[in-house]
């Protein structure tokens, strides 16, 4: 197997992380573990998301956190954008990335965004539009149940296909397939990058794994022998979707660094770093991370 020298981890736990956490995390703290985060090496964070804060309390306070950060140099900082109003506030926010999101899975969709998939398109379309006209790159950023739906069950790999079409033709830079409930086994992603490679190049692609049945780590492994060498993370495997029940959070970003390491892959980014970025988030919470490095360092002595 041919083996990229380095990949991308795009670090998107103080967003996909923390939406889903009952416990509130105050202001200062979550600027202090973002900068804590920026320190580590990584080169992209997904800090905030601007959708309502009716329906993410613990994002509310996303121009309060973007505009007092410590930005880094050759740190991208990101956040999730619904539509155009939110656009409008991540802008005065000075956001370097804006994420789109939307569903491969037509029910999924309706539940997540309350809207079908026919009728996101020209809301996306819009954002990606203003998005780039103010200068901003467009992650296309969220296609959630590329694997399966919790509401459909299995998805084709030719409805993402169709989906990814229609995205990359509004305009966005790069697209994350996300498996959204972690369903997913190496077998099932080589079968839709098999769809998707011909039409899409590799490096315009990214991988989004939930870690819910334990099969993220095996499936970052057959994206990278396809090609991919763009994945997204969570710190301590924190995330779910309030729309996908009984699904975990992501593949955690210091086992993906972990692995990637010990390979000989380069990704910039310094592990016993996450690690005291993953005691900090920990108390924060109130709970241990739900991640095979932090559990290693809490046997070894650690907290």
């Amino acid at each position: 197997m041919k083996l990229p020298k380095q990949v991308r981890i795009k670090e998107v736990g103080p967003r996909d992380g923390l939406q889903n956490e009952p416990q509130q995390v105050d202001t200062g703290d979550k600027i202090a573990w973002i900068n804590q985060l920026s320190a580590s090496g990584l080169s992209y964070i997904e800090v905030t998301s601007f959708v309502h804060p009716k329906w993410i309390p613990q994002l509310a306070d996303s121009e309060a956190v973007l505009s007092s950060i410590h930005r880094r140099a050759g740190v991208t900082y990101a956040a999730l954008v619904p539509n155009m109003r939110g656009l409008e506030r991540a802008l005065n926010g000075h956001i370097d990335e804006v994420s789109v999101f939307m569903s491969a899975s037509s029910a999924h969709n309706q539940n997540n965004i309350n809207k079908t998939i026919k009728e996101t398109y020209p809301v996306l379309k819009e954002v990606v539009r203003e998005a780039k006209s103010a200068g901003k790159s467009v992650r296309g950023g969220y296609l959630s149940t590329v694997i399966a739906c919790p509401y459909e069950g299995a998805i084709s790999p030719e409805q993402v296909r169709q989906v990814a079409d229609h995205l990359f033709n509004m305009g966005i830079d790069e697209l994350s397939l996300g498996d959204t409930i972690g369903v997913a086994v190496p077998t099932e992603v080589e079968k839709l990058l098999d769809v998707l490679l011909p039409e899409f190049p590799a490096e315009r692609l990214a991988m989004h794994f939930h870690d819910t049945r334990g099969t993220a780590l095996a499936n970052v492994l057959k994206s990278l022998e396809m090609g991919i060498t763009t994945f997204d993370s969570s710190l301590g495997g924190l995330g779910g979707c309030p729309y996908a029940k009984g699904a975990s959070g992501n593949v955690a970003t210091e086992d993906l660094i972990y692995m990637f390491h010990r390979m000989g892959i380069r990704t910039g980014v310094e592990i016993d770093a996450l690690i005291a970025a993953g005691e900090r988030i920990e108390d924060l919470l109130g709970k241990p991370l739900n991640s095979r490095q932090m559990e290693i360092k809490r046997r070894s002595g650690g907290k």
